[in-house]
């Protein structure tokens, strides 16, 4: 190996000693040139990122008697980030730790733990992220040991906005309860602004290991480790914009926007499968139809986690006022005086509520049940408003210092008013050419091309799901992977929507892409989507699977995840010999292994 031999042959001694060494010369034997430099760059950004190598989560003694074990489900990667933070801050206290993702822990170890902190978000209405699934199935069945030797803390994860808020974290917590375990810092419950709960959580559970772990022995003390200052929520990168375009026909309903942004000197790794957060304003004429519904002149005064803000600059960066929460619905319908939101904060209407949400933007419950607040009071029932996150469109070896965003504007008519989005907004009509954008990435290692590039891959991406592909492709052209490659693309019509068409067909005949199926719902009487082509399709698709496919599916949670998932049961049924029950268990275990990902939202 070239690349050791060099290594060895430097004047500098190398950091590896002889059998850290001879593990690197057996993972990178036989590997091609193409792949060798994908290795280079994978590294090369873990450490970056100051990350470690998947296999090696623990720098300290693996004893679990004397550690603090760091378990983190998390489906767009926020929990992640989290328990890793908790982790740094451990370890420069000088405790013994371990971190694990729940899809990497054996969920029977539970029974040798004596003390856990837990971060674990829910997805969608209620579910457990895909890396959790596995532990979340084996804690709440009837196989969970006893624990009445564990101490533990959980930090849950959610989005109001959702009726079943944070519902994995709270299963967890009661399941452990019920089996014996103790809290040793109460459990949290955190919505999407959650910077402070998080930092108050993490002092509280570091505040309290000295004492939990008085009975058992000594804890080995570690150095401090200085980190350095990385690009993050808190400290986002000034991204300028390079190419904002248009790439939806003029007869189209819908405006989508290819936008790509510079990552030049900023030190920004991205795999394909990662997204960006972008932080964004909110759409002035919103601001402007908040301020007159509520009769704000704009210039009282509010405060903002302790912060002062004028109410009109508030409502522009700093709060949430598109997107309708459960806490807001509270304090509004106290506010209000209303009993009818009152009534529909109940248990049994549940169903209605998610309805009421989902179809309903923050004004147009103020304007519904209009009464007289303050200022003060409106900021005080509002959140933070967080970032938007999207599925890079890009490879980072087909366009270094380039990240690519495929973004659909949102904007509609409803309740007899014109409705915007935030962020999508902002990037649509609000952002020129040469401006800057506040943009941080977000890893998923969930969502991965396989590292064997020849294995097959079937990518099912509608819309703007469609954008992981994009960079799934061009990832895989770069490197030379000889695994062929499926696109399931799903959108309106043919002539305005078909999103990124030239790209495609380059892709076909230049021998990348090696198959497409497309369905446009409104070229026809009858609708057609991806799903149905998926079953049309069904025999080749289980002839993949069988020779190994790993498929992605990438876009809207709601309806598509669910209308695809069971595209994908009916192949099982009518190609490989399953009921509908082996189907569904085929499916999960796909998952388990990481050949069936998912990137919904």
């Amino acid at each position: 190996m070239k690349i050791l031999h060099n290594m060895a042959a430097s004047a500098v001694a190398p950091p590896l000693d002889l059998a850290q060494t001879q593990k690197v010369r057996s993972a990178l034997d036989g590997l091609t040139p193409a792949q060798l430099q994908w290795v280079s760059g994978y590294v090369a950004g873990l450490a970056a990122r100051n990350e470690t190598l998947p296999s090696a989560i623990a720098e300290t003694a693996t004893d679990p008697s004397n550690t603090m074990t760091i378990l983190y489900g998390s489906q767009t990667g926020n929990g992640r980030a989290i328990a890793e933070e908790l982790k740094q801050s451990a370890v420069s206290r000088g405790f013994a730790v371990r971190l694990f993702s729940l899809a990497d822990y054996r969920p029977a170890n539970i029974k040798r733990e004596t003390l856990i902190s837990l971060v674990v978000s829910t997805h969608g209405e209620g579910d457990p992220p895909d890396d959790a699934e596995l532990f979340h199935e084996f804690l709440l069945s009837g196989k969970a040991p006893p624990l009445k030797q564990l101490k533990y803390s959980v930090l849950a994860l959610g989005d109001s906005s959702y009726v079943n808020f944070c519902q994995t974290g709270r299963d967890l917590d009661a399941r452990l309860s019920e089996l014996g375990a103790a809290r040793f810092v109460p459990t949290i419950e955190c919505d999407l602004d959650y910077d402070e709960t998080v930092a108050a959580w993490t002092d509280d559970v570091l505040d309290a290991l000295p004492k939990v772990l008085e009975s058992v022995p000594s804890v080995p003390r570690l150095h401090a480790v200085k980190r350095p200052a990385v690009y993050n929520r808190h400290r986002p990168f000034e991204a300028v914009v390079l190419t904002n375009q248009k790439i939806t026909g003029a007869k189209s309903t819908k405006d989508v926007r290819h936008i790509e942004l510079s990552l030049e000197d900023s030190g920004l790794i991205y795999e394909p499968g990662d997204s960006l957060a972008v932080i964004a304003d909110n759409p002035p004429q919103l601001v402007e139809e908040l301020l007159e519904t509520l009769d704000f002149s704009g210039s009282e005064e509010v405060e903002v986690q302790g912060a002062a803000f004028t109410i009109r600059d508030a409502l522009r960066a700093k709060l949430e006022i598109t997107v309708p929460n459960l806490g807001f619905l509270k304090a509004y319908a106290e506010l209000a005086d209303s009993q009818d939101l009152r009534d529909l904060l109940q248990p049994e209407r549940q169903a209605e509520l998610s309805v009421f949400l989902e179809a309903r933007q923050i004004i147009d419950i103020v304007r519904e049940y209009a009464a007289p607040v303050s200022a003060a009071e409106f900021a005080a029932s509002l959140r933070k408003l967080m970032p938007r996150s999207y599925s890079i469109a890009s490879s980072p070896l087909a366009n270094p210092d380039e990240v690519h965003l495929t973004v659909a504007s949102v904007n509609y008519q409803a309740f007899g008013t014109e409705h915007w989005g935030a962020a999508s907004t902002m990037l649509a009509d609000r952002i020129a050419e040469g401006d800057k954008v506040s943009v941080f990435v977000e890893p998923n290692p969930r969502f991965r091309l396989p590292a064997d590039g020849q294995t097959p891959v079937i990518m099912i991406g509608p819309g703007t799901g469609v954008a992981p592909f994009r960079a799934f492709v061009e990832q895989r052209a770069e490197l030379g992977a000889t695994g062929k490659n499926w696109l399931f693309f799903g959108d309106r019509t043919f002539h305005s929507d078909f999103l990124y068409q030239l790209e495609w067909q380059r892709f076909l005949k230049h021998g990348v892409l090696h198959r497409m199926d497309v369905a446009f719902s409104r070229d026809q009487a009858d609708k057609v989507y991806v799903q149905h082509r998926i079953e049309e399709q069904g025999a080749e698709v289980y002839r993949w699977l069988q020779q190994g496919a790993v498929i992605y599916v990438c876009g809207d949670a709601k309806h598509m995840a669910g209308d695809v998932h069971d595209a994908l049961v009916n192949v099982l049924v009518a190609h490989g010999g399953h009921d509908i029950e082996s189907a569904r268990i085929y499916l999960k275990d796909l998952r388990r292994a990481g050949r069936y990902q998912r990137d919904v939202y």
